[in-house]
């Protein structure tokens, strides 16, 4: 299974027994659309809701930080995900949200993952069907394992801007990246971890909300100044958008981007990391 799948693919495949699909659907806090709510009022047939707030490490003062492998294991199971299973991720949200799912997914072992192309929008746009109330599917088993070699901590990233051998590229929008609009949450300072380059996470897509692909995809990287020859560690406000730039990374071949799973969360707030405004 190709890592971005089209609609026409899905619905064909729709009913594999091996096929489970995955509504990761995350709004920002304070706006006023719930997730779940609008999965229940409609979503692609036989999919699961995966609550993404619920996927994250509850021990941790930093907000949305990857949970422990086997809090993670205990969720996909109760899902319905297993090993085996050809996992196709979607989502209804600016965030691209699903993209945190395949992250974590792929984080935690398991192999065969993609994201469907377009989202909830373009399979409802193109009339495709839909189905309401809740989906429960059995319990599978999931062998899970954690890549630590995908995640970056805030001392690792401290290391790195003193020594800058991994490139890092920011996902936050560029008012943010500068500093010339303020993170709403309280406590954040403006700005960017010095020597970040900025690619907001929206540039990976055409205006339809479909994934840009090949030349022009490269093309949006290569605008930001990444050479995606060299190592390279995304980040964004909360760990989320920085995997929209990892899974676009991967549709170009590059399978070793790492997430700074703290991000701006975590070095805004902190008073003693260095920081940065202005262009890059």
């Amino acid at each position: 299974m190709d890592a971005l799948v089209s609609t026409e693919w899905l619905e064909r495949e729709l009913g594999a027994s091996d096929l489970r699909v995955v509504d990761a659907t995350k709004f920002m806090a304070g706006t006023d659309r719930d997730a779940r709510a609008e999965y229940e009022a409609g979503h692609i047939p036989g999919a699961v809701f995966m609550d993404l707030t619920e996927l994250a490490d509850t021990t941790s003062v930093v907000e949305n930080m990857a949970p422990p492998p086997e809090q993670s294991a205990s969720r996909m199971q109760s899902l319905g995900l297993g090993d085996g299973s050809r996992i196709v991720i979607y989502d209804d949200s600016p965030l691209k949200s699903a993209a945190r799912a395949w992250w974590l997914l792929k984080l935690f072992g398991a192999h065969d993952v993609a994201l469907l192309d377009g989202g909830l929008a373009k399979w409802k746009a193109e009339g495709r069907p839909l189905e309401m109330g809740k989906q429960t599917l059995r319990h599978r088993h999931f062998t899970v394992w954690r890549d630590a070699k995908a995640v970056r901590t805030k001392d690792q990233m401290l290391a790195n801007v003193d020594g800058g051998t991994e490139q890092v590229v920011d996902a936050r929008p560029a008012a943010r990246f500068t500093g010339e609009e303020r993170d709403p949450r309280p406590g954040m300072a403006p700005g960017h971890i010095p020597g970040s380059r900025s690619l907001p996470h929206g540039q990976l897509f055409n205006d339809d909300g479909t994934w840009k692909q090949g030349d022009a995809l490269k093309a949006a990287f290569d605008a930001a100044g990444i050479d995606l020859d060299k190592p390279l560690v995304a980040t964004c406000g909360s760990g989320m958008t920085a995997t929209v730039l990892a899974f676009g990374a991967h549709l170009l071949g590059k399978d070793d981007v790492a997430v700074y799973d703290g991000s701006w969360s975590e070095w805004g707030a902190d008073a003693a990391t260095p920081k940065a405004t202005g262009a890059a």
